[in-house]
């Protein structure tokens, strides 16, 4: 009897706690974050739309962020992932992020990853064993553009997928890298002093591909930017459950109040941004990084100098992938995806030697452009420039040598070119030998041009030409910096007015000869004595019977550096222009050979080591690009054909 009550008070006891336990559960489990309830509140409020997901596992891992709280990067503890090798890791639920830098020569031992990793080089170099064997990766910086410097930025990354074999040595200088692991890496969190950890975390399965192939370095400058919303563009990166969003977003642009089912982590890389975070504001700047959790309403106003951020995504979002799809589809329906820029020629090394190459036309198999010598300050000398024919080998020669500053160049169809000769003011016909024919323009209004930069050929033989008065003379002759047309009785008129751009540079006319197309090189600069309304953008022209223009209107608006965006200035850099017989149009820019379609709507970027000066298509069928990048030449072959001048109506 006494065995039986004390079986059933053991009972009674044990239900008892398991019935209390249970009770707490289920209050701990129903009970919501407070900013949850806040987010909700304003999403019914604002009638907010958002996508669901059913392929999100609970991962139990805890942040070591706070949701919706602003912090900087450099408030984060210093972790030593290895000798010489000092990290800053966060992460939410899915990614952990890791900047490290890397000591001179440190080196990571040889590892097998717990989780996939996309690493990219920010700064320095490394060798990152791949497949078994060292391949160096390395970051470099823009050059700022001058008379002989013009190289361009690289970030090179590499996907690693879960089980690889992973080690990293520094290079001499050292290096900043940038990691996001997915999942989380558990002996990263226990380095970082996590309080509490999962001993492993599901993975779940995501419908997506990863956008870039395992085991291959990539510049992330070749990667395509994918609209977000109007004035948000990112280059997306993607492994099977992290997806990374280099976002570039312009000056004053806005991202209304909006949610999704994935998890957020941002950080402000340039600029800043006015955030909105459920029901407040916060200024985010440089470093600052935010752990938004899935559903978690927020928003943002971009500032003056627009704001470059890096959002790690968990899982990938699908509206993303999608829309980068859409991006993609329409470059490589022009660039073909195994279509890559080759050097053509090295006229630093090869050859008589080249300088800053420019103008560039196709005839007879060869491609003609100008040589112009300058120094860093942009001094040129017309006795150490020269007219170039090449072939399509790269081996080049010198048509005319010591004799003019020449530019633009365009063949009339008649076997001879025409020439900008910029710094003897005058546009001229010269054969294929160097004879100067005659001049076809030299004045205005009975006085000296001052420096014919770009010009181009309409199905009369009538001939448009820029002036940006880009010449050493202190005294210009005409009234300011303006575009021009020669009749085919060889009157010059001026169609676009003194400064109206405030330097006016490439100029183009569309396959029907109906619309004339001109770029602005600079604008809002403190050393350039003319501000303009062009900005950085392509503006279009009706072209009348007469020669003449109207209805000026902005047809394309060209990506800017973000060393132009945090001076607010608006210089793209534009330069030399070429189109193709559909009436795509590329612009040679800083940012690198920018492609509009016919309506002015952005197609994508062909990146190049040293950025572009100028671009025309070449070869027998006329589907390669050649570039003119300084003391370089560069192709790239397209899908498409380019338009033969002059146009033929």
């Amino acid at each position: 009897m006494l065995n039986t009550k004390r079986i059933i008070n053991n009972f009674l006891t044990v239900l008892f706690l398991a019935v209390s336990v249970s009770l707490l559960s289920s209050a701990g489990c129903s009970k919501k974050p407070e900013w949850k309830a806040i987010s909700e509140k304003i999403i019914k409020e604002r009638n907010i739309e958002g996508r669901i997901r059913n392929d999100i596992p609970e991962t139990n891992v805890v942040s070591n962020l706070k949701p919706g709280v602003v912090t900087n990067i450099t408030n984060l503890p210093i972790t030593e992932i290895a000798p010489g090798a000092k990290a800053r890791l966060y992460w939410g639920k899915g990614n952990l992020i890791n900047w490290m830098t890397l000591e001179p020569r440190a080196d990571i031992p040889i590892e097998t990853l717990p989780s996939e990793r996309l690493m990219f080089i920010m700064k320095g170099s490394v060798d990152q064993l791949i497949n078994g064997s060292f391949v160096t990766m390395c970051a470099l910086e823009r050059e700022e553009p001058d008379g002989i410097n013009g190289g361009t930025p690289k970030i090179e990354f590499v996907f690693l997928e879960k089980g690889s074999e992973n080690a990293v040595k520094a290079g001499d200088e050292g290096a900043e890298i940038l990691e996001v692991y997915w999942p989380v890496r558990l002996d990263y969190m226990e380095k970082a002093g996590a309080p509490n950890f999962p001993s492993n975390v599901p993975v779940g399965n995501y419908p997506f591909e990863p956008s870039v192939e395992p085991n291959k370095v990539y510049n992330l400058y070749d990667k395509q930017f994918t609209e977000l919303v109007p004035g948000a563009n990112a280059r997306l990166i993607s492994g099977r459950g992290t997806q990374l969003s280099f976002l570039r977003m312009d000056p004053g642009s806005t991202f209304g109040h909006h949610i999704h089912p994935e998890e957020q982590v941002m950080i402000v890389l340039r600029g800043w941004i006015d955030e909105i975070i459920l029901d407040s504001v916060h200024r985010m700047e440089k470093g600052d990084i935010l752990y938004l959790p899935a559903n978690m309403v927020h928003g943002g106003t971009n500032g003056p100098f627009g704001c470059d951020v890096l959002d790690v995504f968990w899982p990938p979002r699908p509206d993303y992938t999608e829309n980068m799809a859409k991006r993609l589809a329409a470059y490589h329906a022009i660039i073909p995806e195994d279509s890559e820029v080759e050097l053509v020629v090295d006229g630093a090394k090869d050859g008589p030697g080249l300088n800053f190459t420019e103008g560039p036309t196709w005839m007879n198999g060869k491609l003609y452009f100008s040589s112009m010598y300058f120094d860093k300050e942009w001094n040129g000398d017309p006795k150490r420039s020269s007219l170039v024919e090449m072939d399509p080998d790269g081996t080049y020669r010198y048509i005319s040598h010591g004799k003019m500053q020449s530019n633009g160049t365009m063949h009339f169809g008649n076997g001879n070119l025409a020439v900008c000769d910029m710094f003897g003011h005058r546009v001229i016909e010269m054969t294929t030998k160097g004879k100067v024919v005659r001049i076809l323009a030299s004045m205005y209004n009975a006085k000296h041009l001052d420096g014919p930069n770009d010009l181009v050929i309409d199905a009369k033989g009538g001939i448009y030409f820029t002036d940006p008065q880009f010449t050493p003379d202190k005294e210009k002759n005409q009234p300011g910096r303006s575009v021009y047309y020669l009749t085919t009785k060889g009157k010059v008129i001026r169609i676009i007015e003194p400064n109206d751009f405030a330097m006016p540079n490439g100029v183009l006319l569309s396959p029907d000869g109906k619309t004339l197309y001109v770029n602005n090189t600079y604008d809002d600069e403190e050393w350039w004595n003319v501000d303009s309304n062009k900005d950085n953008f392509v503006w279009a022209y009706d072209v009348n019977d007469d020669g003449t223009v109207s209805n000026g209107r902005k047809f394309a608006k060209l990506y800017l550096t973000t060393e132009v965006l945090n001076r607010k200035s608006k210089t793209s850099g534009a330069d030399g222009m070429t189109i193709d017989e559909l009436g795509n149009i590329y612009v040679a820019t800083y940012m690198g050979l920018q492609i509009f379609n016919p309506k002015g709507e952005f197609i994508g970027i062909v990146n190049f080591p040293i950025y572009p000066v100028s671009c025309c298509f070449g070869d027998e069928d006329m589907k390669t690009i050649y570039a003119t990048c300084y003391d370089k030449i560069y192709k790239i072959r397209t899908n498409v054909k380019g338009l033969e001048y002059p146009i033929k109506n």
